[in-house]
């Protein structure tokens, strides 16, 4: 769903909690939200099994996390495509006096798009309502799946969460699905292929707890 948030001041994961929620109470709950890598996403990379803000928005709300591969190129075309759209048809296009004027403009934008997308936007998944008495419990023990793309070592090694699992040595400098379930406590690994990405079969199951920082089971 199309989207854009102008500010003057630096984008945090607090905003982006703040502006995520904001964009799901008007449209409604996706099943998967994809990410990068950055740190306002999937939290601090000094405590690698500490997840952010964001992270934890998505798993209160039943909503999977996706984090594409680090420094990969093409898994998040379609975003970055979308912000050079915005860069050219906004941003430079016209004078800006002032951050309302800004917001504004982009707010016409997006409606714009929307309105020219709309056949596709209807197509797409159901997304579910959001939940009236919800609230962001950080020191609740988070809950439902996360799912991370990795690319396997020369080795078939991947690292996830500061460790190294070795998912198949036949699986050399490949891609995987690691799909980890908080409620199970276990990590599932799952080859990847670009020209047949239906097939991912299961190689590897791995027993794991996300450690207790601060949670309350």
């Amino acid at each position: 769903m199309l989207v854009s948030w102008p500010t003057a001041s630096a984008v945090t994961a607090v905003f982006t909690v703040e502006s995520l929620t904001a964009h799901w109470r008007e449209v409604g709950l996706p099943r998967y939200a994809q990410f990068d890598n950055a740190m306002i996403f999937q939290g601090t990379h000094r405590y690698p099994e500490a997840l952010g803000q964001v992270i934890r928005l998505c798993l209160s709300l039943g909503v999977v996390p996706v984090f594409v591969p680090p420094r990969e190129m093409g898994f998040q075309a379609m975003i970055e495509s979308y912000n050079g759209w915005w860069q050219t048809r906004v941003w430079a296009r016209f004078q800006h006096p002032n951050l309302e004027h800004l917001q504004d403009r982009s707010l016409r934008h997006v409606q714009a798009l929307r309105q020219h997308r709309a056949a596709r936007i209807e197509a797409a998944p159901a997304r579910r309502p959001f939940p009236k008495n919800w609230k962001l419990k950080l020191k609740t023990r988070p809950r439902g799946r996360m799912v991370y793309v990795r690319r396997t070592n020369a080795t078939g090694t991947v690292n996830l969460f500061g460790r190294d699992w070795t998912v198949s040595a036949a699986w050399p400098n490949r891609l995987v699905r690691c799909e980890v379930d908080l409620d199970c406590d276990k990590i599932a690994f799952f080859t990847l292929r670009r020209s047949d990405p239906v097939s991912q079969p299961k190689t590897l199951e791995v027993e794991y707890r996300l450690p207790n920082r601060g949670f309350q089971d």
